[in-house]
């Protein structure tokens, strides 16, 4: 064996090595970049969010024209699907006389309103477009407290912007903002103009509509809501499928029951939930429910928060029977009720 013969071996290993060496810091580079950069979520995400501009008829007569005056009100909404289904919120296109959607390319185009829901306050518009760039539908289920997210939307106008924060808190549901609420709560700045957009995760999946903020001063004080994407898309379906949300009807208020609660009302039980309100000619009134009285249990399973209640009874279809266990005084009973169709709810005025 030659000298040149014994020595290739070798050179082939070393070079072997250092390839394998610069490529692993070449990887090493891009993940500790992308950790401190939100820019590929950004890029993915941010052609499917548009800017919303609605025009808005005044009941006062302008001293000029004594033509009602107009007023322009400022939105986001996310493309969710790609022949032009666009999310937004109801109250960005409450009232609205027009409707012009800006997409990110720059192009401007009307929109219809197909349906809104004020009970969520949610609506669905459409573009007469195809072929256009929809956002990956991700899933808020998986989402935890403490992940990293965007928001993305056009705060008082200035044009499209992105902020980062966190989830602070899921599963937010008496804020008194909407009639079922469900809310992802964020830091990430959200203002007004922010409503109806888009609540991203770093893969640039969606996971929640923007919807309000909670603030003394009208701008970002670090506390946003977001409807959970999950919530979003069951709402759009209906929409699309029935022009609004159908939901099941029972037509009864009732609250947690706690110790301290239970004490001080005297009741024979310190769990379940205790009713508060019955709305009139209701499957509730007609099936002999009275406030005053404790459900512990409803189709079998124990009824401990009134919020799962009122989510689980609006997920069935009108025409759904289901089984009550209550309580009054000493006694118990078993009702049998069949849900109706929940009547049409006006909230979302923000």
């Amino acid at each position: 064996m030659n000298q040149k013969t014994h020595w290739t071996p070798i050179i082939i290993s070393i070079l072997a090595g250092a390839c394998i060496g610069l490529t692993t810091l070449l990887i090493q580079e891009k993940q500790k970049t992308s950790r401190f950069s939100y820019a590929a979520s950004v890029q993915i995400a941010t052609p499917s969010v548009v800017n919303i501009y609605t025009q808005i008829a005044q009941n006062a007569l302008t001293q000029e024209s004594n033509q009602p005056s107009k007023s322009i009100n400022l939105g986001s909404g996310v493309i969710t699907t790609k022949n032009g289904f666009i999310l937004t919120n109801h109250h960005v296109i409450q009232n609205a006389k027009s409707i012009i959607v800006a997409l990110n390319d720059e192009r401007r185009v009307s929109a219809e309103i197909i349906g809104s829901d004020p009970a969520t306050d949610l609506a669905v518009l459409k573009v007469d477009l195809e072929d256009l760039p929809n956002i990956k539908i991700g899933s808020s289920n998986q989402v935890a407290i403490g992940d990293q997210i965007l928001a993305i939307g056009n705060p008082f106008g200035i044009g499209q912007t992105v902020t980062a924060g966190i989830i602070s808190a899921k599963g937010r549901n008496s804020i008194g903002i909407n009639a079922y609420e469900n809310f992802l709560q964020t830091d990430a700045a959200i203002n007004p103009g922010n409503s109806g957009g888009a609540v991203v995760n770093l893969k640039g999946e969606l996971i929640g509509i923007s919807s309000a903020i909670y603030s003394s001063s009208g701008g970002s004080q670090g506390i946003g809501f977001a409807t959970p994407i999950d919530d979003a898309i069951k709402v759009m379906t209906d929409i699309i499928k029935h022009g609004e949300v159908v939901r099941g009807y029972l037509g009864m208020e009732a609250q947690k029951i706690t110790p301290a609660l239970a004490s001080s009302l005297s009741l024979t039980i310190n769990h379940g939930i205790l009713v508060s309100d019955i709305s009139e000619e209701s499957p509730a009134a007609k099936a002999g429910i009275e406030v005053g009285d404790i459900i512990v249990k409803i189709n079998n399973k124990p009824s401990e928060d009134p919020f799962r209640v009122k989510r689980l009874i609006t997920a069935l279809k009108p025409g759904t029977h289901i089984s009550l266990h209550g309580i009054r005084g000493q006694q118990s009973y078993q009702a049998d009720i069949k849900l109706e169709k929940q009547p049409t709810m006006q909230k979302a005025s923000h």
